[in-house]
C-alpha cells in the first residue's frame, strides 16, 4: 500500500470518528461545526467521501468474487487497518451488535440475525449507493 492510500484511509477513519461524534452529541450539523471550528461544507464533503467509500466497499462485496474474500457461505473477512484502529476511542464498549449505515439508512443486527438475511439486505441496499 502506498503512502497516499494510507493517508486517504487515515483521513476517512478520522472523519468517520468526527461524524460519529456529531451524531452522538445530539447537536445539529451547523452547531457542531461551529463548536468544532470548521465550516459545514467540510463536514458535508467528508460525509460524502465516507458514503462513497462505503458504497464502493459494498459493491466489491456484492460481486462475491474470490478476490473479495467472499466465501460460498456468504461470509467475508473484514480487515481494519492500523490507522482505523487508532481512531477508535479507548474504553468504548461493544454491544454485540453490528451497525451499518448506507444512504441515511441504518441497519442494526445482533448475533442472532441470520447471516443470509443480512447478505440479502445488503444486496438490496446496493442501489442506494
Amino acid at each position: 500500500m502506498n503512502t497516499s492510500a494510507i493517508t486517504a484511509e487515515y483521513r476517512l477513519a478520522y472523519w468517520a470518528g468526527i461524524i460519529q461524534e456529531r451524531r452522538e452529541s445530539g447537536l445539529s450539523i451547523k452547531a457542531f461545526c461551529e463548536k468544532a471550528g470548521f465550516h459545514e461544507n467540510i463536514y458535508f464533503y467528508w460525509q460524502r467521501k465516507l458514503r462513497e467509500a462505503t458504497c464502493e466497499q459494498l459493491a466489491v462485496i456484492g460481486k462475491g468474487t474470490a478476490a473479495t474474500g467472499m466465501a460460498s457461505s456468504g461470509f467475508t473477512e473484514i480487515r481494519i487497518s492500523e490507522s482505523a484502529r487508532a481512531s477508535f476511542r479507548p474504553g468504548a464498549t461493544s454491544s454485540g451488535c453490528l451497525y451499518i449505515e448506507v444512504g441515511g439508512i441504518r441497519i442494526t443486527a445482533d448475533d442472532a440475525y441470520p447471516p443470509t438475511k443480512l447478505a440479502e439486505l445488503l444486496k438490496g441496499m446496493m442501489p442506494l449507493c
